[in-house]
């Protein structure tokens, strides 16, 4: 048994009231819907702070990855096809495709398709790859989707990281990455 099965079982051993589930449906009748869903999450992820755009048929992927960060040095990536990546961060023994997006607040389900999921949060510039047709209105339908994979590993990341401290100072990139691009496609 692995050491978060332990934990796991440890809780369910200590627990002495169990509650049932709450029924979710009347929440899932009223959730947010858009007329399109590729509009909303276009605009949302301008809202938090990140970049949407649109990779048009017949365009070079590589190309327009370099053109958006051509001071760029080192880039990662496992996915075959973009060629412009100089190293592959499965081969790093040391501490991007998004699976689901919602149009709801511009997130992105990233599930951990790395070895080493740091790269998600020590990355500078951030790109996720994003079928469109994976795009859906909020976080109710995200969630009947969502799995966590080889790894057992997920999260939802909708922008650049930021924080404000008291004096509502707005940081960017304080706990990940400064800049975060979605490539819908």
């Amino acid at each position: 048994m692995s050491s978060r099965e332990d934990i796991l079982q440890s809780i369910r051993r200590a627990t002495h009231v169990k509650y049932e589930k709450p029924d979710l449906k009347p929440l899932e009748e009223h959730a947010l819907t858009y007329p399109n869903v590729v509009e909303q999450f276009y605009f949302m992820m301008k809202q938090v702070g990140g970049e949407a755009v649109f990779l048009e048929e017949g365009q070079d992927i590589n190309k327009l990855i370099r053109e958006s960060y051509p001071d760029a040095k080192r880039i990662a990536s496992n996915l075959e096809g973009i060629t412009c990546a100089t190293f592959n961060p499965d081969n790093v023994e040391d501490p991007a495709d998004g699976k689901i997006g919602v149009a709801e607040n511009g997130a992105v389900w990233i599930e951990q398709d790395v070895k080493q999921r740091a790269l998600y949060f020590i990355s500078e510039k951030l790109v996720i790859l994003l079928d469109k047709g994976r795009i859906v209105d909020n976080m109710h339908e995200a969630y009947k989707r969502i799995h966590t994979g080889e790894y057992g590993f997920g999260t939802y990341i909708s922008g650049p990281s930021k924080t404000a401290d008291i004096e509502q100072a707005l940081v960017m990139g304080a706990h990940g990455a400064r800049d975060v691009m979605v490539i819908i496609k």
